[in-house]
């Protein structure tokens, strides 16, 4: 069978991806795109059917590397900058409102009325999130590091490209190769369907608060135009970056850098609002939570500073 244009798969993917997000209500999206997380467990079973040098990597994940110069200090603030995102901030935050929206919780004027078994599922729902995505992270870390990188494979330019070198690398039992490339294929495809609705609709959840106009994807598109809009002419967007030469992978990385670097004034806002009783009342965050916010400030904004020096420092 001849090979379908990349072209052509990444069109029929951002069509597919916008009808389902603008014409399909809230409450049966989301019931679907909470499936696709599924597709996160790729990435642990690649790593597994891999020989891997398990006690080294356990000593580096505990004890890192750490290096003091402006190559490692950049990768470094977009590796924070792909785990803790500003656009996370404005997506979790609106798909909370939208959750209350679904359960009735929103009255009248406007005011939400939560119980305390929402916000403890809320908060069990968050954390088993960030756990599970970390965990995706550091396997994919994992892998690319022992198995592409140890072989010498440094220039990747497209996901698929990853997914190919794998398969010659892998030899732990008959066909192991194959599965590995599979798997890689079957974790970015099912992370891509899940990513690009979220980025989306982060950027037009921004723009609409920013602008005032009526948002959420409870709402139609005749009630909501302007956001829905948005979500459309930056899925647009990014599709036509595939056809103007722009390198995905390294305008990826520039992308989570500047996130690095931008969610370390978000964070320290969040920070202020976590302890606030006047906003939060009794939902302040406790110690723990408070702990938790400062502490990830504070290494962010290490990271982000030591970079931005270490840029400049040989011109100064």
């Amino acid at each position: 069978m001849a090979d379908v244009p990349i072209g052509l798969l990444a069109a029929a993917t951002a069509i597919l991806v916008v009808v389902l997000e603008v014409f399909v209500s809230y409450r049966t999206y989301a019931k679907y795109l909470k499936w696709l997380v599924v597709s996160l467990l790729a990435y642990p079973a690649t790593a597994l059917i891999v020989r891997e040098p398990w006690g080294e990597i356990l000593k580096a994940t505990f004890i890192p590397h750490i290096e003091l110069s402006f190559g490692f200090l950049f990768i470094i603030t977009g590796v924070f900058g792909t785990s803790i995102s500003p656009y996370m901030f404005f997506w979790q935050a609106s798909e909370e409102v939208e959750e209350e929206i679904s359960a009735g919780m929103i009255g009248a004027d406007g005011v939400a009325r939560c119980t305390p078994a929402f916000v403890r599922n809320m908060r069990i729902d968050t954390v088993t999130g960030m756990v599970a995505s970390e965990l995706a992270q550091w396997f994919i870390i994992m892998t690319t590091a022992t198995v592409l990188f140890s072989h010498g494979i440094r220039n990747i330019n497209t996901a698929a490209d990853a997914a190919r070198a794998l398969e010659p690398l892998v030899s732990s039992f008959p066909n192991a190769g194959q599965l590995a490339k599979d798997l890689f294929a079957i974790g970015v495809v099912g992370l891509g369907l899940l990513g690009i609705p979220v980025l989306a609709g982060s950027a037009a959840y921004a723009f609409a608060e920013a602008m005032r106009w009526r948002e959420g994807l409870s709402l139609k598109l005749n009630q909501a135009r302007g956001f829905y809009g948005v979500i459309v002419v930056s899925t647009m967007i990014g599709l036509g970056m595939n056809f103007v030469g722009i390198d995905p992978f390294k305008a990826l990385v520039f992308t989570a850098v500047f996130n690095g670097v931008a969610a370390v004034p978000l964070i320290f806002l969040i920070g202020l609002i976590n302890r606030d009783r006047k906003i939060l009342g009794r939902w302040r965050g406790g110690p723990l939570s408070q702990t938790l916010v400062w502490t990830t400030f504070v290494i962010m904004a290490i990271a982000a500073v030591a970079m931005l020096v270490a840029l400049l420092a040989p011109k100064l």
